[in-house]
């Protein structure tokens, strides 16, 4: 799906206003990983994570080296490609 990027405005916000479903549990507060997404192009065009964020990124199920957390993510307006994992690290400890 190709969705209209603002620069400035996270990952996590396009793709809800888009009807893309990602968990947020948190709300944007940077406390889980249930929003974490791989990001398959355009990886370097991403502002650099924070230390904050890196340091929930590391309890992500499925963690990549393009991993971010989406709701701390902020796009440019260069093209992206991302992908959101299929489970999450609540849905890995419920099976």
């Amino acid at each position: 799906m190709r969705c209209a990027l603002r620069n400035g405005i996270e990952i996590e916000h396009i793709a809800l206003r888009n009807g893309i479903e990602i968990e947020h549990a948190c709300e944007k507060s940077c406390a889980c990983t249930t929003c974490h997404c791989i990001v398959r192009e355009g990886f370097d065009s991403l502002p650099e994570s924070s230390e904050e964020e890196d340091d929930m990124l590391d309890k992500a199920w499925g963690l990549e080296p393009e991993s971010r957390l989406s709701c701390q993510a902020r796009v440019t307006d260069d093209d992206l490609v991302i992908e959101i994992p299929r489970y999450t690290i609540n849905h890995a400890r419920e099976h």
